[in-house]
């Protein structure tokens, strides 16, 4: 699992990033490696506006905790300045 967590005040930075963001994700999906993905909202709303975002959660499968590292340092999130932090941890899915 792969958690992002936002600078404050990047909401623009990430509305700029987010089409190559998305392309990234679509291209898990397409691969059938992606379990799902999405961002947090920073406040209890699907439409958070400007209050913007916390983070990101993308769980993926992915061959080692090492390429899920690499992938997630590539992360055009991470290249915009968006994420102040990213953590990388093995996930185990026991439940739909």
């Amino acid at each position: 699992m792969i958690h992002g967590l936002d600078n404050p005040g990047t909401l623009d930075k990430r509305l700029a990033a987010r089409p190559a963001h998305l392309e990234r994700l679509q291209a898990l999906a397409a691969a059938g490696r992606l379990v799902l993905a999405g961002p947090c909202p920073a406040i209890d709303s699907p439409d958070p506006g400007p209050a913007g975002f916390s983070g990101s959660l993308i769980v993926a499968e992915f061959p080692s905790l090492t390429d899920a590292q690499a992938w997630a340092d590539a992360d055009p999130y991470v290249a915009a300045g968006v994420y102040a932090n990213v953590v990388v941890k093995p996930f185990k899915k026991v439940l739909l």
